[in-house]
């Protein structure tokens, strides 16, 4: 009897095995396998099929569906609102560089004219430096003309006196004797 209280007794194992599966048996009536597909549930199962269809579709259309259509609407608003807000910034700047050209194109202008305007002045203030150091050119060498016209002349009449000295003094090496000065002016005379 001890032998057959133990579990690991060999006929205790298929017995033990037996009453594991006599659990698990298919009915008899033909009917095992899963109750949803039994034909005395079809009609619980399609009254709460119904049921929850028309709930979830009543929160579909009363609620998450408008929930979605505004979120949609408000962020096509956004995205509109921030096109047309960029727009007018793209507008109010492309006026604003309009603006900034046409002031450096006038800048320029204004540039052009001033620096014409200085350089006609600079030519003109040249122009009158150069007519004045000109004149005083002029005067100078009029006045050294002047000069040497007169240190010429002088020179001319220190001419006969000194061919006359000259002369004097080459007759006296000669002769030895010195020759009169109206002699030597009256050769000098006839030699010019």
């Amino acid at each position: 009897m001890a032998a057959e209280d133990t579990p690991n007794a060999p006929g205790a194992a298929s017995a033990a095995l037996e009453g594991a599966h006599a659990g698990t048996a298919p009915a008899e009536n033909g009917g095992g396998g899963l109750p949803q597909f039994e034909l005395q549930y079809w009609g619980g199962q399609i009254v709460w099929l119904l049921l929850i269809f028309i709930v979830l579709y009543t929160l579909m259309s009363r609620v998450f569906i408008p929930r979605l259509r505004r979120v949609k609407d408000t962020r096509a608003e956004t995205i509109a609102s921030a096109v047309a807000e960029a727009r007018r910034v793209q507008d109010e700047a492309d006026a604003q560089a309009s603006a900034a050209r046409a002031e450096i194109e006038q800048a320029r202008t204004r540039a052009r004219a001033v620096a014409a305007e200085a350089k006609a002045k600079a030519n003109a203030e040249f122009a009158a430096r150069q007519a004045e150091a000109d004149a005083r050119i002029a005067e100078d060498l009029a006045a050294a003309e002047t000069r040497i016209r007169t240190l010429r002349d002088s020179a001319m009449a220190s001419v006969g006196d000194i061919a006359a000295d000259t002369a004097g003094a080459m007759v006296e090496r000669l002769t030895g004797t010195g020759a009169s000065a109206a002699d030597l002016r009256a050769a000098a005379q006839g030699a010019a």
